[in-house]
């Protein structure tokens, strides 16, 4: 088994070199630079830019130098932990995605929390009441899930909140907290607030799961094991919750993987239309300014989820599944 962990902790390793270079190639594609996107916003308001002032920005910006060059000195500040300094936002990289990356990861564990814990049960109780009207009315929603766009979702909520309720449900906050100092009050505010943003942005994740929950459960009911324990007359409870659940769980949990790095980018729509002071809308606009330091760093990150959810769905699976730990 600890073969099994180093090996995976290695990939895992060369996995986030491999999207290191992709990510700083991706943000290279587009023509122009940050330097470029900055002197056009200037002549467009009037100013003249000189040779000399955009060749002096450049370099102080470290973009005269090659892309090789460019790269090797972005990784080696990531790996002492300096991400640079946001062109944009004249601030450094760490403290403005600091300010977000919390409360980002905080709603996308929610919402993956909110998706299990709807859609494992629906799931299981689909499957053993397949055909009957919950099982009708659990595919219909889950379905309803998966075609609705989050961001649809998200305006119909909000219009229902403030034309029937009074409610402006947008943001995270309360007005009186979004710029207060962290406190009892405010977290318990940051709790009310938390559940519905979560629940929009895992909406067509708990439709998804849950379909495969659905599936995976009726092949391995009909399985010999299964008919032979209820011959033997287990009760129909230890019949399903002992071993066609389990095995069932496996997709089911190889699908964290991409999960988390979905919430997060999936979210930048959402977080614009909900007011949520979230990485995605941060990322937006670094891309439309060509701001390389902060979009390569949060391309990265949402690479770099991939792997964590990866690496930790391999975990639950070697836990959940003997096989996998026999084989490892």
């Amino acid at each position: 088994m600890l073969t099994y962990l180093i090996r995976r902790f290695m990939i895992a390793l060369g996995t986030v070199w491999a999207i290191s270079i992709l990510t700083f190639v991706i943000i290279q594609l587009p023509p122009g630079d940050y330097v470029t996107s900055y002197i056009a916003q200037l002549e467009a308001s009037g100013d003249i830019v000189t040779d000399q002032e955009a060749e002096n920005l450049k370099r102080q910006y470290g973009l005269d130098q090659p892309v090789t060059m460019q790269y090797v000195k972005w990784v080696s500040q990531i790996m002492r932990g300096n991400f640079g300094m946001s062109m944009e936002w004249r601030r450094p990289v760490g403290d403005l995605i600091g300010e977000r990356l919390a409360l980002t990861v905080l709603l996308a564990l929610a919402a993956l929390v909110l998706t299990w814990i709807l859609a494992l049960p629906a799931g299981i109780y689909s499957a053993i009441r397949q055909y009957s009207p919950a099982d009708y009315t659990i595919t219909f929603l889950g379905l309803v899930g998966l075609a609705v766009p989050n961001f649809l979702l998200a305006l119909v909520v909000m219009y229902m909140g403030f034309r029937y309720f009074g409610a402006n449900v947008g943001g995270l906050f309360s007005p009186e907290y979004i710029d207060a100092p962290w406190s009892l009050a405010r977290c318990w505010d940051l709790m009310k607030h938390l559940w519905l943003p979560a629940l929009i942005l895992g909406a067509a994740g708990t439709g998804h799961l849950l379909r495969i929950m659905r599936a995976n459960l009726l092949d391995e009911i009909r399985k010999p094991y299964v008919v032979a324990a209820r011959a033997r007359g287990l009760q129909e409870h230890r019949v399903v919750l002992k071993y066609p659940v389990r095995l069932a769980l496996n997709p089911f949990i190889s699908t964290i993987g991409y999960t988390l790095p979905v919430l997060v980018s999936g979210s930048i729509i959402i977080s614009i239309v909900l007011s949520l002071p979230t990485v995605g809308p941060l990322l937006l606009k670094a891309l439309l300014a060509q701001d390389m330091f902060l979009a390569g760093t949060i391309i990265l990150l949402i690479g770099v989820l991939t792997v964590i959810g990866t690496f930790i769905s391999d975990l639950m699976l070697m836990w959940v599944d003997p096989r996998i730990r026999m084989e490892s």
